[in-house]
């Protein structure tokens, strides 16, 4: 699929993962629950820097509806800013952009890919909130920013992933079975449009499903509540 990666691209690569995953690391879900009702949103709910979190937290749909927001944008501006930097192009469809041939060098479309993969692994493994809690661990399951980042990757997936996600949560009333449901949509979505990039949807797929691994286990158990919206239930 890829040609090879010249200095400048790996420097180009580098550079999209690091500030992505930087961008991603912003805990907005802290910094609103913090300003708003001075507690911390990691001792409430889930444990988790996510924008449910933030309406276990504070009892407002409008505070969920401002985190989940902000943490969309945070997956949407760095990945437009690496398709800038990489092609230029911020609406074709990527996947759809590999297989035409018309991006120039194929492997120009790692750099766009660093930053979905860094804004993602920024939101679970927040650099920020590490330095705030003085450990390094797990803060979030990367939802709300990944859609961001795949609506600049590409707009296709993040199409079908938010239909079957929604639609999921719809029909079974758990809020977990939409999410893991909506993480294997991803390259199932890719292979089904014949997009090349099928392995790197696939590996998103698996880091989104990983965050969620364990309670999904715990649904499957009978030990998720459905539709977990209050400040109880299992937490991680």
């Amino acid at each position: 699929m890829f040609d090879g990666m010249t200095p400048p691209l790996a420097l180009g690569v580098a550079t999209a993962l690091v500030g992505a995953y930087l961008v991603g690391s912003v805990p907005w879900a802290y910094i609103i629950v913090r300003r708003v009702t001075g507690e911390d949103v990691t001792a409430h709910g889930s444990g988790n820097v996510g924008a449910m979190n933030v309406r276990r937290t504070t009892g407002s749909w409008a505070w969920f509806a401002v985190a989940m927001l902000a943490d969309v944008v945070k997956g949407l501006v760095p990945v437009l800013v690496a398709r800038i930097q990489a092609f230029g192009d911020v609406i074709t469809p990527t996947g759809r952009l590999l297989a035409d041939g018309a991006l120039g060098p194929p492997s120009l479309v790692l750099v766009p890919m660093a930053a979905v993969a860094g804004v993602v692994l920024g939101h679970n493994y927040s650099l920020w909130m590490a330095l705030i809690k003085r450990r390094f661990s797990r803060t979030g399951k990367g939802l709300a920013t990944g859609a961001g980042a795949l609506l600049a990757y590409d707009w296709r997936y993040f199409a079908v992933v938010l239909v079957v996600g929604l639609a999921t949560i719809a029909i079974t009333r758990y809020m977990m079975a939409g999410q893991v449901v909506a993480a294997v949509a991803l390259p199932v979505t890719a292979l089904v449009l014949r997009s090349p990039d099928w392995p790197f949807a696939l590996a998103i797929g698996v880091l989104v499903y990983s965050a969620h691994h364990r309670r999904f286990v715990g649904m499957l158990r009978g030990r998720e509540p459905k539709l977990y919206i209050d400040d109880h239930g299992p937490r991680g």
